[in-house]
């Protein structure tokens, strides 16, 4: 059984967590469907995940392509992605369910702590994978370094 990380984004950009994010998923093993909700903003952060750091290459592609199911990083908008994850990153108030973070290894809800409809979106999400059961974490950078302040 899976559970559901929930970071609130206050002083790196959404690219620079899910970099962070996803080279530890790969080093899991596991690969990783990035969800969102509006295909020019996923566009937008393919190009960002490209232009990472030469010594952190992230092999990843965007969703619509010939090879998506061999992706180990695949950014899409469908609920259900072609490359199979063990975990999905929810970006841009994606939805998640609580069957999902049961059946994956991990579920991560990226939100920006700036943006009060993000905001508003993320504590819904808590609030009904909570109610479902699912195990979830609250993760802040508020300190400047990531911190666990809240489980259930």
């Amino acid at each position: 059984m899976g559970a559901a990380y929930f970071y609130h984004l206050t002083q790196r950009s959404e690219a620079d967590t899910l970099r962070m994010l996803l080279t530890k998923s790969l080093q899991q093993g596991w690969r990783v469907a990035v969800r969102g909700t509006d295909m020019g903003r996923m566009e937008a952060l393919d190009r960002a995940l490209w232009l990472g750091p030469d010594e952190g290459f992230l092999p990843h592609g965007l969703a619509g392509g010939a090879q998506d199911a061999a992706q180990p990083v695949l950014l899409t908008v469908e609920a259900v992605a072609a490359n199979a994850p063990s975990c999905v990153m929810s970006v841009q108030g994606a939805d998640v369910t609580a069957d999902e973070v049961a059946s994956l290894e991990r579920v991560c809800v990226l939100f920006d702590g700036n943006d009060e409809a993000a905001l508003g979106c993320a504590r819904l999400q808590w609030k009904a994978l909570k109610d479902a059961g699912a195990s979830a974490q609250y993760w802040s950078e508020a300190s400047g370094r990531w911190e666990k302040k809240a489980e259930t």
